[in-house]
């Protein structure tokens, strides 16, 4: 079984290094407006270092149909052609407009499994609710409203609703959603991109961030799920749809129930190991840094068999990273 061949231990250090080398060559690209050379240029070192890793690889979370390569496309086959069967999600550069503007939090996110692991998500909205760990089963549920969901966290926790913070990303589709969650007093701390961060930020004490709810991109539901299942914390999703073509979608991808909510472990149904590289400075991660004659990246690599969570730091010289000398 690919679940028995899946090394995570031995293949940890190596996603951490795919990560990190998206995150030099994008690095170049921050602060100088351009969107699309800041994530072509993750996207090259990210496949270049996959296509490193002793493992026959299948990317299940991409950016896009094949003819839409040289993204790295779903269905994307990645690795030597040697050692286990991998599902890998992933998003070479989330925050491209983080990245091209040096605003806070752009960072190159990655995850793998076993084949079969990962919900294979298309490419349209989902409706996501998660807080970190410790709390019962259920105590927040998507049948609930936005100011229910505040009350029942405030409840479990011993604390008041004006104690309760909630992530959200900054879009006209919440502002309704927004306006009843200033009703009970939380406070909402708001984010213009990155909804993986933000929801990573439930399962850390020391963002503040109790709760993450709100619409974003489904394959990106599938990452978030990823981390945490390494770092213990509920997640649910379901999928929306705008027009028909949307449900097309979904269902080349496999979905039969459009009114199903999945919840984390549904999203990862098996053991995974996630890495992260900060772009730009952030809350979870430091931006990359240049010094003289290196790069300095932090990433974060986290295992769900064990429950590690590492942070490391790389120095990099200047002359052998992928973004090269100026």
């Amino acid at each position: 079984m690919a679940t028995q061949d899946f090394n995570d231990r031995m293949l940890s250090l190596g996603l951490a290094r795919v990560s990190e080398a998206a995150a030099l060559a994008s690095g170049r690209w921050v602060g100088r407006g351009d969107e699309k050379a800041a994530d072509q240029a993750a996207v090259t070192a990210m496949r270049d270092q996959l296509n490193k890793l002793q493992i026959r690889g299948t990317v299940v979370i991409g950016e896009g149909e094949r003819d839409e390569a040289p993204m790295l496309y779903i269905g994307e086959e990645v690795g030597t052609g040697e050692g286990p069967e991998v599902d890998i999600a992933l998003d070479p550069l989330e925050g491209t407009t983080l990245t091209a503007k040096d605003m806070p939090n752009a960072l190159t996110v990655i995850a793998m499994g076993p084949r079969g692991s990962l919900l294979h998500a298309p490419d349209v909205y989902m409706e996501k609710l998660a807080i970190g760990p410790g709390m019962r089963p259920g105590v927040v549920t998507m049948d609930m409203s936005p100011s229910e969901r505040v009350s029942a966290l405030a409840s479990a926790k011993g604390v008041s609703t004006h104690d309760i913070t909630v992530c959200v990303l900054e879009r006209p589709r919440h502002e309704a959603m927004i306006e009843e969650l200033r009703s009970t007093g939380c406070a909402i701390r708001m984010i213009t991109d990155g909804d993986v961060a933000g929801i990573i930020h439930c399962a850390e004490p020391t963002t503040g961030i109790d709760m993450y709810m709100g619409s974003g991109g489904a394959p990106e539901g599938v990452l978030a799920a990823a981390a945490l299942k390494c770092m213990g914390g509920q997640m649910y999703g379901k999928l929306t749809f705008r027009d028909d073509n949307e449900r097309e979608r979904a269902k080349k991808a496999g979905v039969t129930n459009y009114d199903r909510v999945y919840t984390r472990d549904d999203l990862v149904s098996d053991d995974v190991i996630f890495a992260a590289t900060g772009v730009t400075d952030g809350s979870m991660l430091h931006a990359i840094k240049r010094e003289p004659g290196y790069f300095t990246t932090e990433t974060i690599l986290m295992r769900s068999k064990t429950g590690s969570v590492r942070r490391m730091t790389y120095r990099n010289p200047i002359d052998r990273s992928p973004t090269g000398r100026d």
